[in-house]
C-alpha cells in the first residue's frame, strides 16, 4: 500500500496508558470491561493507548483475542469528543500472525501499529527487518519499533534504526531498555522529526530530557494523574517539581515491584476501584488475597498523591 500522504506525529506526544488485558471470571477477553477502562482513560486526559503490548499481554493471547481487545477499545475510543491515538501492538511469534492484526488494526481505524521482532528464535538483523517490513508494507498506518531486548533477546542497533527510520510510514520507536543514553543515541539517529517514546516508567522525566517525544508505559494505567503532572511539569520548565513528583512515582513502583507479580498488582489496584478487569493470564502472577491488604494501602497512596497532583 501506498503511505499515508501526511502522518501527524504531533498526536503521539506526550502520555501514552500501556492499556491492560481485560477478563471475566473465566478468564475470557471482556468487551464490556475494556469499554470501561477506556472511558475512564478518556477522562483523564493522556494522549493516547497502546494496545496489546506486554502490559496487554498480548503475547498471551491468541490473534482472534487481540483482534477482540482492539475492537472493544476502538468501539469506546471513538464515542468521546477527545479520541485518544490508539497504537496497536501486533508483534507474534509468527510474521503472519503479525501482519493478520496489522490489517485487522487498519480496518477498525487504529492510528497506528508498532511491534517487537518476533520472539522466541535468536533472529538476525536480517530477519528482524523483513519481519517489520512485511508488517510496514501490509497496512498504510505508521510504524512504531518496539525495542524492548530484555525480552525479546534482539538488540537493535544504530544502523537498522536508521534505515527503518527512512521510510515515510517509520515515524518512532518504544524503547524499554533502561539506557537513557540508547535513547539519545536513537533519537538523534532518526532526526528531529523521528518520534522516541521513553518506556521505563521510572525514567519518565530522564527520558524526556534527554530527547523522548512522549512515554508509553504500563504503570501509567494506575496514576495517569501522576504521568501528567510530570509531563506538565517538564513543559512549563519546572524540572524541580518534575523531580520530585517522579520520585513519588518511583515511590510507588518500587512497591509495586515488591508484589509477587508488577502486572498482577497494578490489575488489582484497578479491581479496588471497581473496574473489574480480572487477574493476568497465567504465567503471569495474580496477587494472593494475603497480599491484598499492602495493595489496599497502596492504592490509598496512589489516590492520596493524586490528590495532591491537582491534576
Amino acid at each position: 500500500m501506498e503511505p499515508v500522504a501526511k502522518i501527524d506525529i504531533e498526536k503521539f506526544k506526550g502520555v501514552t496508558i500501556a492499556m491492560y488485558a481485560c477478563y471475566d471470571k473465566s478468564g475470557a477477553i471482556d468487551p464490556a470491561a475494556i469499554r470501561r477502562l477506556v472511558r475512564h482513560y478518556c477522562e483523564t486526559g493522556v494522549r493516547g493507548l497502546y494496545v496489546g503490548g506486554s502490559t496487554g499481554e498480548g503475547m498471551l493471547q491468541s490473534v482472534e483475542e487481540r483482534k477482540q481487545t482492539l475492537e472493544a477499545v476502538m468501539q469506546e475510543a471513538r464515542q468521546h469528543e477527545r479520541q485518544l491515538s490508539v497504537i496497536v501492538h501486533v508483534g507474534a511469534p509468527s510474521t503472519r500472525d503479525s501482519v493478520e492484526l496489522a490489517v485487522h488494526a487498519e480496518s477498525v481505524g487504529a492510528d497506528a501499529v508498532s511491534a517487537v521482532p518476533a520472539i522466541y528464535y535468536r533472529l538476525s538483523p536480517q530477519s528482524v527487518e523483513r519481519h517489520w517490513q512485511a508488517i510496514i508494507d501490509s497496512t498504510s498506518l505508521p510504524f512504531i519499533i518496539y525495542h524492548i531486548p530484555q525480552t525479546t533477546g534482539f538488540t537493535l542497533s544504530k544502523e537498522l534504526l536508521s534505515r527503518m527510520a527512512a521510510q515515510e510510514k517509520v515515524i518512532g520507536v518504544k524503547i524499554s531498555s533502561e539506557s537513557t543514553f540508547e535513547l539519545q543515541q536513537f533519537k538523534a539517529a532518526g532526526g528531529p522529526d523521528f518520534l522516541v517514546f521513553n518506556g521505563p516508567d521510572e525514567q519518565y522525566l530522564a527520558g524526556r530530557s534527554i530527547g523522548a517525544d512522549g512515554g508509553i508505559g504500563g504503570t501509567y494505567g494506575i496514576m495517569p494523574e501522576l504521568f501528567l503532572k510530570i509531563e506538565r511539569c517538564f513543559n512549563e520548565g519546572r524540572l524541580v517539581e518534575a523531580k520530585e513528583w517522579q520520585f513519588r512515582v518511583n515511590e510507588i513502583i518500587v512497591e509495586l515491584l515488591a508484589l509477587p507479580s508488577l502486572y498482577g498488582g497494578c490489575k488489582a489496584i484497578l479491581n479496588l476501584r471497581g473496574f473489574d478487569i480480572g487477574e493476568p493470564r497465567m504465567p503471569l502472577l495474580p496477587i494472593p488475597e494475603s497480599d491484598m491488604e499492602r495493595v489496599a494501602r497502596l492504592n490509598d497512596k496512589i489516590m492520596s498523591f493524586i490528590e495532591q497532583s491537582g491534576i
